[in-house]
């Protein structure tokens, strides 16, 4: 009965670590950009877009397509580095588990 207590304990212990780094995650920002630069985007660890930054060039020639890929390039990008670096940072605490529902 001992080592399951322990077991639980160190489940808890695991739980307020994973909840402490989702909060810390939601708060940090990742950026990317596309176009050289042309297109930037910001989301934030919650994978929510904070910000989205267009060149005046971008939309000069009037491309609408292109000034489309360059969004979604820039957004899925950083979307991309915000995931890695959660999944990362939840493999250290958690021993690399995969813990369903939390990426």
């Amino acid at each position: 009965m001992r080592n399951m207590n322990d077991i639980l304990r160190q489940a808890q212990i695991m739980q307020n670590k994973l909840a402490k780094l989702q909060e810390e995650m939601g708060g940090r920002v990742f950026d990317a950009a596309s176009g050289g630069g042309m297109v930037r985007a910001e989301v934030n660890g919650r994978q929510e877009i904070v910000k989205l930054a267009i060149e005046p060039q971008a939309v000069e020639g009037g491309d609408v397509e292109m000034l489309q890929d360059l969004v979604m390039a820039a957004v899925n990008e950083a979307l991309r580095i915000a995931r890695e670096s959660m999944e990362r940072e939840m493999s250290a605490i958690s021993g690399g588990i995969k813990i369903p529902g939390m990426f």
